[in-house]
C-alpha cells in the first residue's frame, strides 16, 4: 500500500460520508436570506459538513444553528468581496481552480470507487483474506488460582483422588470467576501471561496440570477443556474494513492507470525524491 494514497483515500471516504447529508432534504429550499443572497438547504448542509471538529460534536439542532451562523457570515463578507471586485483577484482564481480540481477528484472518486464497489466485491475479498489467514490454534481452559504452592499441590491431590474440578474451583479458587468453575473460555496465544499460556497449550484435552503453574497472580491448577483451530472473524464484523480494502485497491488501480496515461514530472529534485519515497510500495 502507498502511504500517500492511504491518506488520500481516508480523506475522500470522509468527504463522501459527509456529502451524503446533502441529499437528505430539498437542496433548493431557501432557509435564510442575506440581502439579495440566498442560503439554501444545500448551502446549510455543506456548512454543517465543514464545521470545526469541536462544533461538529454539538447536538443536531445546535449544530445547525452554528452552521447557519457561519454561512451567514460567509454570505455577508462574500457580498462585500464581490462588491470590491475580488472575484478577479489572481490569488482568488488560483484558489478556486485548486478547489475545483479537488471537488472533481472527489466526484470521480465517488463514481468510480465508492459507488463502484459492490457487495459481491466485498464478499469475494473477504473470502480471499480468510483463505490467506494462517491457522491459529485456540484452547478452552479452566483454572483454580491460589496463593501458595502447597495449596495448589493439595488441589492436584484432590483431583487425583477423583474430586470434581468445577466444585474445587468454586470452593477454593481466589479468582473472580470461581463461581463459573474457573472457566476462562476460548483464547489464542498472546492473551494470557506467558507461564500460563505455555502450560495450557502444551496440555492434552481433558487433562489437568500435575504440578502448580506459577505466575505473577499466584499458583494455578489448569484443566484443558478443548483445543481447536480458531474461527475466522464473521463477515458482518469486518465487512466495513474489507470494503475499505477493496476501495483502496480500486483507487490505487485508477491512480496507476492515470499515471500511465499521463506524464508526471517533478522539477524540484528534493520534492521529486520525497514524492518517490512516499509512493514506494509498502509490504
Amino acid at each position: 500500500m502507498l502511504r500517500l494514497h492511504k491518506i488520500a483515500l481516508a480523506a475522500c471516504v470522509a468527504f463522501i460520508g459527509l456529502q451524503s447529508q446533502v441529499l437528505a432534504q430539498d437542496a433548493d429550499a431557501v432557509v435564510a436570506k442575506v440581502g439579495k443572497l440566498e442560503i439554501t438547504q444545500s448551502d446549510l448542509d455543506l456548512a454543517i459538513a465543514n464545521l470545526d471538529p469541536q462544533l461538529a460534536q454539538l447536538p443536531d439542532e445546535q449544530k445547525k444553528v452554528a452552521a447557519l451562523s457561519g454561512a451567514i457570515d460567509v454570505k455577508l463578507l462574500a457580498g462585500n468581496a464581490d462588491g470590491e471586485g475580488l472575484k478577479d483577484d489572481a490569488e482568488f482564481k488560483k484558489r478556486m481552480a485548486f478547489i475545483a480540481d479537488r471537488e472533481l477528484h472527489n466526484i470521480y472518486f465517488k463514481k468510480h470507487v465508492v459507488d463502484a464497489v459492490t457487495e459481491d466485491d466485498v464478499k469475494a475479498r473477504y473470502e480471499k483474506e480468510i483463505a490467506a489467514l494462517p491457522k491459529q490454534e485456540e484452547v478452552s481452559a479452566r483454572h483454580i488460582l491460589v496463593k501458595t504452592e502447597e495449596e495448589a499441590k493439595a488441589i492436584i491431590a484432590d483431583l487425583d483422588a477423583g474430586k470434581d474440578f468445577i466444585e474445587l474451583a468454586k470452593e477454593k479458587s481466589t479468582d473472580p470467576n470461581k463461581s463459573e468453575g474457573g472457566d476462562l473460555g476460548y483464547f489464542t496465544k498472546g492473551r494470557m501471561v506467558p507461564e500460563f499460556e505455555e502450560a495450557a497449550f502444551a496440555m492434552e484435552k481433558g487433562t489437568y496440570t500435575k504440578t502448580p503453574v506459577k505466575t505473577q497472580f499466584g499458583f494455578h491448577v489448569i484443566k484443558l477443556e478443548d483445543k481447536r483451530d480458531a474461527a475466522p472473524p464473521a463477515y458482518e464484523t469486518v465487512a466495513q474494513q474489507v470494503r475499505q480494502l477493496v476501495m483502496r485497491d480500486k483507487y490505487l488501480e485508477i491512480i496507476e492507470k492515470a499515471k500511465a496515461e499521463q506524464t508526471v514530472e517533478i522539477l524540484d529534485e528534493a520534492l521529486r525524491k520525497g514524492y518517490e519515497d512516499v509512493n514506494k510500495p509498502q509490504q
